[in-house]
């Protein structure tokens, strides 16, 4: 049995274009605070719709998160 040796190619670096990645990073972002807000707060002192649907509807996720409601 006879072995070959194998060369495999030199990994070529990736360049990360923050200039295209900066909008949606910012935009991501911006979206993961509200939906917190949401999980986290609406329903509370700083509530932005009357009613109990917004709590109802994230109750649960409020409970995963670790944020008490009552």
């Amino acid at each position: 049995m006879t072995t070959q040796a194998v060369a495999f190619p030199a990994p070529i670096p990736v360049s990360i274009p923050v200039r295209q990645i900066l909008p949606w990073a910012l935009f991501g972002g911006l979206i993961s605070l509200i939906v917190l807000y949401f999980v986290g707060a609406e329903q509370g002192a700083f509530a932005v719709f009357e009613g109990t649907a917004v709590h109802e509807l994230v109750h649960d996720a409020r409970h995963l998160l670790g944020f008490p409601c009552h």
